[in-house]
């Protein structure tokens, strides 16, 4: 997340794993400053969202800005009113867990008048395992997808290439080569590789020579609870 950056939205296609890497980012931020909140903004997808770790983030003391507890867990499309609140009081830092592709992103659309003077960045997070992201043209397309309807130009990549616990030192470095010609080609930043910290001993020579941030895994599948 930048410094001179106030909001920070992640995005990307299905199962990137941008609200892990939203979380990690929450509980960072909240060590370098006192106010952070995180808007699940992620209307698409139901296995995967920011609210379904609530205590972790009452546990950091970091506001999460979610549909109302009776209405948290439905699959409708559903976003806060309380985002303005925190996106207008200069104290917060705010990190936007935003859903995946077009759809999600139309999400996004909706605020654009409101923190377009801020100047938010916007992160792509690419899983190279993922359909329709494998590819450079892919990428490219989604990320024109997630453009269009936001209104907002992406800044940076994040590599985040994994297959969850099956996840090999080569499905990250398919991903750093991938994610290296995307920010190439849109001349954008290549920011860094995020790994799981179960990972951290087997991917020691690659941290060495590359920008990498291990993170914690948080989200679980239902059937992994």
């Amino acid at each position: 997340m930048s410094p001179h950056k106030r909001i920070t939205i992640l995005s990307g296609h299905f199962g990137s794993g941008k609200t892990e890497i939203a979380i990690n980012l929450a509980i960072t931020e909240r060590q370098k400053y006192k106010k952070v909140a995180i808007n699940d903004l992620d209307i698409i997808n139901p296995y995967y969202r920011s609210r379904d770790v609530a205590s972790t983030f009452k546990e950091h003391d970091i506001e999460l800005i979610s549909p109302k507890s009776h209405l948290a867990t439905s699959d409708l499309p559903i976003v806060s009113g309380e985002i303005y609140r925190v996106m207008h009081d200069h104290r917060y830092r705010v990190i936007v867990d935003a859903g995946g592709e077009k759809d999600g992103a139309t999400a996004l659309g909706q605020y654009y008048h409101e923190w377009k003077g801020y100047s938010p960045e916007l992160l792509f997070v690419l899983n190279k395992n993922r359909p329709y992201v494998s590819t450079l043209e892919g990428a490219l397309y989604t990320i024109g997808q997630i453009e269009d309807a936001s209104r907002l130009q992406v800044t940076g990549i994040i590599n985040n290439s994994n297959i969850g616990c099956e996840t090999t030192m080569q499905d990250i470095e398919n991903g750093f080569e991938l994610s290296g010609e995307l920010a190439e080609k849109l001349q954008i930043p290549f920011l860094f590789t995020t790994i799981s910290k179960h990972m951290q001993k087997e991917a020691d020579k690659f941290a060495k020579s590359h920008n990498v941030v291990f993170i914690e895994r948080y989200m679980k599948l239902p059937w992994e609870r």
